[in-house]
C-alpha cells in the first residue's frame, strides 16, 4: 500500500519499486507528451542510467522467490499423491486449486518478469515487442509498467485453443472488413489473419450469410464536407444542429475524450432547453453500462462516447436513430500497434482497423427489421476505400452540414409519421 505515493515522492521501498521509479523516469525522460494530461510510453532502449542495474537486482530477487515458490508447489503435488487413497474429495479440490494458482499466478508470471526484466540489457526476442508504460488519468499516474506483448496474438491462440480442438467456429458481423469494396473481394485473407486461421494447418472454411435488413431503404449516410474538424465550436455546433435535428435518439463518437468533453460543454446547455438529455462517458459520475441503459430507455437521449459506447452495444428502435462520428477511427500509433503493423500490411493493416470501427458503428443502428437510421462522418478526410465498411447498396453522400441537417430531419420525420 501506498507505493504510488512512494514513488512520487522520490522514496522507493524495496527493489521491484527501485525498478519503478527508473522506469517511471524512463518514460518520462524519453516520450515527448508528458506535458499532455494522457497516459505515456516509451521504448526499453536505451536505458535512463541505473535501469539495467536495477532490473539485474530485481531479476535476482524473483530467481530466489522462485525457489520457495516451487517447494511449495512440490509439497502440495506430494500430499496429493501420498494421501490419494484417504483424502476426501472436498480437501483435493481445494489443494488441487490453489496448485493451478500458484502455477498461474506465481510461476508463470515470475517466469514472464524475469524474461522481460533479462531482455533489458538485450534483444527482445522477435515474436514480441516491449515497452514501458505509465498509465495516467486526468494528468495523475495511476499505474507503471514494463509491458510485453506478441506481435502476432493469433499464433499462441492457434496453438493453445485452435490446434487442440475437434473443430472451431468464429463467426462475427464484422468479420470481413469490406476491404474489396462493393460487389468486389470482401476480405477473407485479413480475416483470417485477424483469427489465426492463417496458421492451422488445413484451411478454414468460409461462409458468408447475407443480411436480413434492406439497409439502402433504411439507412442513410452523409459525409459531411464543411465543419472545420479541428475547430472546436464548429465540431459542437454541428453535433447540436444534427441532435436537434433527430429530436433525441443520437449517439455521438468521439477519438478523443477531450473533443468529447469540449463538445459536450457546448451543446448540454442547449439541449437542455430543446427538452434532450445529454449523457456523456468520461463526463458522467456513472458507469458506461448504466449511461447505455438510460439511453436505450429514454426514446429522445443522446448520448456521448468512445470505443466502449461503439462496439457491440444493442439499442433497438427509436432510442437510437442517428449516430454522428467526430473524425474517421483511425486506430492510435502506440507502440503495439506500430509493431503490428510493420509486422503485417503497413497501412493496409491501418485501413482494415479503420473499416471495422466504421463498420461496427454503423451496425448499432440497425437491430430489427424496423428500424431506421442515419450515420453522419463530420470529417471530409473520409477517404473511398474505406468505404467498403458500409453495407452494398448504400449511397454514401458528400454534402454540407446544412444540407446534412434537412436531409435528417426528412428521413427520420418520414419514420415518425409511418
Amino acid at each position: 500500500p501506498g507505493w504510488r505515493q512512494r514513488l512520487l515522492g522520490g522514496a522507493p521501498v524495496g527493489v521491484a519499486e527501485a525498478f519503478l521509479a527508473l522506469l517511471r523516469q524512463q518514460v518520462y525522460a524519453r516520450d515527448s507528451s508528458a506535458a499532455t494530461p494522457y497516459s505515456l510510453e516509451t521504448g526499453t532502449k536505451p536505458p535512463v542510467g541505473g535501469l539495467l542495474a536495477a532490473a539485474q537486482v530485481l531479476e535476482a530477487a524473483l530467481a530466489r522467490l522462485a525457489v520457495p515458490l516451487a517447494a511449495l508447489i512440490e509439497a502440495l503435488a506430494a500430499l496429493l499423491e501420498d494421501n490419494a487413497g484417504e483424502m476426501d474429495s472436498a480437501a483435493r479440490m481445494r489443494i488441487d486449486s490453489v496448485l493451478r494458482g500458484l502455477e498461474r499466478r506465481g510461476v508463470l508470471q515470475l517466469q514472464g518478469w524475469r524474461a522481460m526484466l533479462a531482455s533489458l540489457g538485450g534483444e527482445t526476442p522477435g515474436e514480441y515487442v516491449d515497452w514501458m508504460g505509465v498509465e495516467r488519468l486526468d494528468g495523475r499516474d495511476i499505474d507503471l509498467g514494463l509491458h510485453r506483448h506478441w506481435v502476432d496474438p493469433t499464433r499462441p491462440f492457434a496453438e493453445a485453443v485452435a490446434a487442440p480442438a475437434h473443430g472451431m467456429v468464429v463467426t462475427s458481423a464484422t468479420l470481413l472488413d469490406g476491404s474489396g469494396g462493393e460487389g468486389a473481394g470482401d476480405g477473407w485473407a485479413a480475416a483470417e489473419q485477424r483469427t489465426g486461421a492463417c496458421h492451422l494447418v488445413r484451411p478454414a472454411g468460409r461462409v458468408t450469410v447475407p443480411s436480413p435488413f434492406d439497409y439502402p431503404a433504411l439507412t442513410r449516410i452523409f459525409v459531411v464536407g464543411d465543419v472545420a474538424r479541428d475547430k472546436p465550436s464548429q465540431v459542437a455546433a454541428a453535433y447540436r444542429e444534427l441532435f436537434l435535428a433527430a429530436g433525441g435518439g443520437a449517439l455521438g463518437l468521439f477519438t478523443a475524450i477531450t473533443r468529447l468533453r469540449a463538445v459536450h460543454g457546448r451543446i448540454s446547455a442547449d439541449l437542455e432547453g430543446a427538452g434532450i438529455n445529454l449523457l456523456a462517458q468520461h463526463v458522467e459520475a456513472l458507469d458506461t453500462g448504466t449511461l447505455i441503459d438510460i439511453f436505450r430507455a429514454e426514446e429522445n437521449a443522446c448520448l456521448l462516447g468512445t470505443d466502449a459506447v461503439r462496439d457491440g452495444v444493442d439499442v433497438p428502435g427509436r432510442s437510437l436513430r442517428l449516430i454522428v462520428f467526430d473524425r474517421v477511427p483511425w486506430p492510435r500509433p502506440d507502440i503495439l500497434h506500430k509493431a503490428r503493423r510493420d509486422a503485417s500490411g503497413g497501412q493496409a493493416r491501418d485501413e482494415m482497423l479503420a473499416r471495422l470501427k466504421l463498420k461496427q458503428a454503423f451496425g448499432r443502428l440497425v437491430r430489427r427489421a424496423a428500424d431506421k437510421g442515419v450515420f453522419v462522418m463530420l470529417d471530409k478526410a473520409l477517404p473511398t476505400r474505406l468505404l467498403g465498411a458500409f453495407p452494398p447498396g448504400v449511397e454514401v453522400r458528400r454534402l454540407g452540414l446544412a444540407e446534412a441537417v434537412a436531409e435528417t430531419r426528412a428521413f427520420l420525420e418520414q419514420d415518425q409519421g409511418e
